[in-house]
């Protein structure tokens, strides 16, 4: 299967112009192969809103018209897309990713963690389980953005069955090494896919820093972006390969499983409870979602 990442510039407010700009590239994307196009976070909408209130009329329902009008890119491509968009749920605004085919909706996730930035200043936090949504026989995880700095968020994923993960995500400046390591680490950790697809170009002060990046379950990188343009970058990918947990070096002598050699019985602390507190942030305790 041949994927792709579309890493483009995004103009805050402008639903329409970012869709037509993305049903362009989801064309281009398809018309080299390409079966599942990723976008950026908060493609449709932007993302440095100042507050709810400046957010709120572009935010949509999922499914919605954002879903629906790519859901008809999907049907006259044959493909399908990942893009980031603004969820309104009654007075609940997301900060969401949206998987959608010539279906329709095939499954959506909501930011788990949030940064003190933009529009995620002011969302509500993800509340529902990390899951995985089916592609045909691809098996596909969705994060975005902040979300790859966490390793539980991808291993549960991994143990979920993933292939891929997808990370639509808006890396500003200081996220360099994120781009460069941890895209790759968690690719390698898990035995799977990794694409994460950034945005270019200035909003509201914030220059984003482009360097989307696919890597494979080695956790060797399979196409890199520049850092400055707008690019799309390709790969061929087999789910077999991510699903070989098992990996043999030498028989009998080297072989390793990263997912049946943990040692959940000793990782209490990292799901336990805690009390935490972000800036601008009221402390609140957040358990672990099994």
């Amino acid at each position: 299967m041949r994927i792709a990442g579309v890493q483009m510039d995004i103009q805050i407010g402008d639903v329409a112009g970012n869709l037509a700009r993305m049903a362009d590239r989801q064309r281009e994307a398809a018309c080299q192969g390409a079966e599942l196009v990723v976008f950026p976070e908060c493609a449709v909408p932007g993302y440095c809103f100042r507050d709810l209130a400046e957010a709120r009329p572009f935010s949509q329902t999922i499914p919605g018209p954002s879903t629906d009008a790519v859901q008809a890119v999907c049907r006259e491509t044959n493909s399908r897309a990942v893009f980031g968009l603004l969820e309104t749920d009654g007075d609940r605004l997301f900060n969401a990713a949206v998987l959608v085919g010539p279906e329709g909706v095939l499954g959506s996730y909501r930011k788990t963690h949030l940064p003190f930035l933009g529009i995620d200043m002011h969302t509500a936090y993800g509340d529902r389980p990390l899951g995985v949504q089916t592609m045909g026989d691809l098996k596909v995880g969705l994060l975005i953005c902040y979300d790859a700095a966490f390793p539980e968020a991808t291993r549960a994923l991994g143990l979920g069955g993933a292939d891929l993960v997808c990370l639509p995500t808006n890396w500003p400046p200081g996220s360099e090494l994120v781009a460069e390591h941890v895209i790759n680490a968690r690719a390698l950790e898990n035995n799977i896919y990794y694409i994460a697809v950034n945005r270019v170009g200035e909003e509201r002060g914030f220059t984003f820093i482009g360097h989307s990046k696919i890597a494979d379950p080695s956790g060797r990188t399979l196409a890199y972006a520049n850092h400055t343009r707008e690019e799309i970058l390709y790969a061929d990918i087999d789910p077999a390969i991510a699903r070989r947990k098992h990996l043999v070096r030498r028989p009998g002598e080297h072989e390793i499983h990263r997912l049946a050699d943990r040692r959940p019985e000793l990782y209490g602390p990292v799901v336990a409870t805690h009390h935490l507190a972000s800036p601008g942030r009221a402390v609140r305790d957040i358990p672990f979602v099994e």
